[in-house]
């Protein structure tokens, strides 16, 4: 039995496909990297020393509020390393859009 052209190439190409996905799939990140400050957990923990900073001061301004969350005790510099004054804003605003300030 010969097999034409179309289907040499077809039968190349979904074995060059199948391998592609294998490839990619290799390179994409399968567990959870230990600085990862996007997880809920993480985003609760912030969450949680913003509230207690504005609790503490009721008349604070965004720039006062993100250097008092990168001062605050509980802040871990080396998991939370990302944090910046943008990140600071979305915090303020997730917070207010949940209704806890």
């Amino acid at each position: 039995m010969i097999l034409d052209t179309q289907t040499w190439m077809m039968t190349f190409f979904i074995l060059l496909v199948a391998v592609s996905f294998y490839k990619i799939r290799e390179f994409l990140p399968q567990e959870q990297l230990h600085d990862d400050d996007t997880t809920d957990e993480a985003q609760a923990k912030l969450e949680a020393i913003a509230i207690e900073i504005i609790q503490d001061n009721n008349d604070i301004d965004h720039v006062a509020l993100y250097e008092a969350i990168k001062a605050h005790t509980k802040f871990d510099h080396e998991h939370f390393w990302r944090f910046n004054q943008n990140k600071s804003n979305q915090l303020l605003k997730a917070l207010r859009i949940k209704g806890l300030l």
